[in-house]
């Protein structure tokens, strides 16, 4: 809206005589005129191109423009420009008709004296239209703005309204509703009664008292639980939140949001779950230390202690001052000399089970040794396949491929009933794959659950430890394979790719030289 003492006025007229009484008119009610006249189609069009007019003042019925072709081009050009009928002879039939087809205003030239006043409220409606605009254009905007965050919020928006008679409803739901409750906006804002009644019985009775209590103290409600959506099995956990203010009328108004926080209740069961197998592997693997220690104990008094108080026996008839025959002598040495061997023997076979000394000869020479100890005890063809001439790992990584490797043919022993054994033993680009396959009755998932199975939990913390993957999978007709994939250095490693690395070695390959194992000194 232009000051008021300026006007632009673009008058369609062909009397310049009565242009000027017009104009003398608008200057004597306080205007500054700047004034345009136009009496054909082509000129009206250019003087709407050029300026931006306030008011268009036009005669009725103009020998080439008329004032229907004068509002047409204001449409045609999405102007909101205010046209004034001023015209010496219009019946009452034209002047509704005009004004039905969008005229501001008319009246008769002998009769002006509405005319400023006319242009005035004119000027005051088109200036509170444009207001008006651009409001709404603002509020589209906004509304548009709030639609598109809503709509990638991971959750539903929505505002609750609890009345003094403890009535609800939603005034607001977003369209997210249909995906997280199964409810459209529009039925769930009509029956909000709908959304209670998808809350297991369990958490419905927290979830009225939570906003009970937000209502009367004016807090904020939160509340965790669970719902199931008619037709769908799965129960889902969600998280709401909303901030309560008090109505004018008392009603109590929420804004909040609801989240699908299933994955995360599901995480920290998980999380809670590993958390007591680890309380319990730990508690197992300690009870087991204390088991082993007191079977070497027992080994070391039994065996070890037994066989030198032995010797001491056989030693304390030497020490006297009695003559003797040497053939006394010579049987007490001999009796002596077995009893070390039985000594040498038993330290060899404690120091054996607490840590083998093949290993010092490296990962397949240990490998294959165990594979061989355990065909000659149990009677199982065990073929081991090794790529590599030598690996180098470690003594803590080489030490746990050995006991994984010591557990999984104590697994199949016990349980797999199988006749022959499959084992591989591959270096790959900063990594050691050992596979270990069995032609047994195969693993089941209810024997890999089993909470007493601290066997496979054991080994697959030990791979963990060590940035690794440990997998088990069982078929009733193919038997048991474990796969272990880890680091021997520094590198990180994602369990994921095991299943493409095991791939690279499933076709028939060739077995390497094996190194000649060196000799081990008996103790």
């Amino acid at each position: 809206m232009v000051n008021e003492e300026e006007l632009k006025i673009l008058m369609v007229e062909h009397s310049a005589e009565d242009a000027d009484r017009v104009l003398q008119i608008l200057v004597q009610g306080g205007f500054q005129t700047e004034c345009l006249c136009v009496s054909t189609a082509s000129a009206l069009h250019d003087a709407l191109m050029i300026r931006d007019w306030d008011v268009i003042l036009s005669d009725y019925d103009l020998s080439q423009l008329s004032a229907e072709e004068i509002l047409q081009a204001i449409r045609n050009q999405s102007l909101d420009i205010p046209l004034i009928i001023v015209s010496s002879h219009v019946g009452e039939e034209a002047a509704e008709h005009i004004m039905a087809l969008g005229a501001y205003d008319f009246m008769m030239k002998s009769n002006l004296a509405r005319l400023v006043p006319a242009i005035r409220r004119s000027l005051h409606e088109v200036g509170n239209y444009q207001r008006f605009i651009t409001a709404q254009t603002a509020l589209q905007k906004s509304e548009a703005l709030f639609q598109a965050i809503t709509s990638n919020l991971p959750g539903v928006v929505f505002q609750f309204l609890l009345s003094v008679n403890r009535k609800t409803c939603f005034p607001y739901v977003s369209d997210a509703s249909e995906t997280l409750l199964g409810l459209s906006p529009q039925k769930l804002m009509e029956r909000p009664e709908l959304f209670p009644e998808l809350i297991l019985p369990n958490d419905r009775e927290s979830y009225h008292q939570l906003l009970i209590t937000s209502a009367e103290q004016l807090s904020t409600w939160n509340w965790e639980g669970c719902i199931q959506v008619k037709g769908d099995s799965d129960i889902k956990w969600i998280s709401l939140r909303a901030t309560p203010r008090r109505m004018s009328d008392g009603t109590t108004l929420w804004d909040g949001i609801m989240i699908n926080i299933t994955r995360n209740k599901l995480a920290e069961r998980e999380i809670a779950r590993s958390r007591e197998q680890l309380a319990e592997l730990s508690s197992y693997l300690q009870k087991v230390k204390e088991q082993e220690r007191a079977r070497i104990a027992r080994e070391i008094h039994d065996d070890i202690g037994g066989t030198l108080t032995a010797i001491k026996c056989e030693l304390f008839p030497c020490m006297d001052t009695m003559a003797r025959k040497p053939e006394f002598y010579q049987q007490k040495s001999k009796s002596i000399e077995s009893l070390v061997d039985r000594v040498i023997d038993s330290t060899r076979r404690i120091s054996l089970d607490l840590r083998p000394g093949i290993l010092d000869c490296g990962i397949i020479a240990a490998v294959q040794w165990q594979a061989k100890e355990f065909s000659g005890r149990t009677s199982i063809a065990c073929k081991v396949t090794c790529v590599n001439d030598e690996i180098a790992l470690d003594s803590d990584l080489a030490i746990a491929v050995f006991r994984v490797f010591q557990e999984t043919l104590t697994n199949i022993s016990k349980h797999a009933n199988a006749s022959h054994v499959q084992v591989k033993l591959v270096e790959l680009e900063g990594l050691i794959l050992l596979e270990v396959t069995d032609n047994g009755c195969g693993i089941t998932d209810i024997d890999m659950e089993k909470q007493a199975s601290f066997g496979i939990r054991g080994m697959r913390e030990r791979c963990q430890q060590l940035k690794g993957n440990f997998h088990i999978s069982g078929d009733s007709e193919r038997g048991t394979k474990v796969t272990i994939l880890i680091p021997m250095g520094n590198l990180e490693y994602q369990s994921g790719h095991v299943v493409g690395l095991e791939n690279e070695f499933r076709g028939p390959q060739q077995p390497g030289p094996i190194k000649k194992k060196k000799k081990v000194s008996r103790l």
